[in-house]
């Protein structure tokens, strides 16, 4: 889904037809055309082709698992073709180590954001636990403003929750009005400016922000 929204924002960002062409190449813009076309995350397909589940497809998998992941998951393993990943994530890393032949093409990363709600739920789903790495600390945020919310988050042996409140002792509290926090995640307001006019607010370290934005590469 991210993908869809860096490829329209691509299209958007180029001068002319031949701009665009040296950005996104004709068999991108064709599957890209075919995904929207069947239905939405057909993009999935890979995922539903290798899964055995359901009465139509589990006999050949039954018979033979060996022969099957032959038939169909090591030709799709094998297949030169651009993957899409989000630089310095754990995909970027697992491509460029498992599959050197296929093309690490970049893209932005997740949906932004529009609500606090939204994003404490989001952070564990797009949390990268490689590029977490030993990390051990915990962060107390504070949203006022329009969406109000208090939620304590802990990284600590590459795993990321999120709890309601402000719990324990923590190595950085971050207090910002929400809208601004959303605007900055989405790459659309200045943290400084919101630092220096006090709508975000920061108790501790800021060695530590630096190091939550490591875990959420984009």
């Amino acid at each position: 889904m991210g993908g869809f929204t860096d490829w329209v924002e691509t299209i958007t960002d180029s001068k002319n037809k031949l701009d665009y062409r040296r950005r996104i190449k004709d068999s991108e813009t064709v599957s890209m055309w075919q995904s929207l076309a069947f239905g939405a995350n057909y993009k999935a397909a890979y995922c539903m082709a290798v899964c055995p589940a359901g009465e139509d497809v589990i006999g050949p998998y039954l018979a033979s698992k060996k022969k099957f992941a032959d038939d169909v998951m090591r030709p799709l393993q094998a297949k030169h073709e651009p993957v899409y990943v989000v630089p310095g994530s754990d995909a970027e890393a697992h491509v460029q180590k498992r599959y050197p032949h296929k093309t690490v093409r970049h893209v932005h990363g997740l949906l932004r954001p529009r609500s606090i709600t939204s994003l404490l739920f989001g952070m564990p789903l797009s949390f990268q636990r490689h590029a977490a790495g030993k990390l051990d600390v915990t962060y107390h945020f504070v949203f006022t403003g329009n969406e109000q919310a208090e939620a304590t988050v802990t990284i600590r042996e590459r795993k990321l929750t999120v709890e309601n409140g402000l719990l324990g002792k923590s190595n950085l509290k971050v207090i910002a009005d929400s809208e601004t926090w959303l605007g900055f995640l989405a790459g659309e307001r200045n943290l400084l400016r919101a630092l220096i006019t006090r709508r975000v607010r920061l108790q501790g370290n800021p060695k530590w922000l630096l190091a939550l934005k490591r875990c959420f590469p984009s």
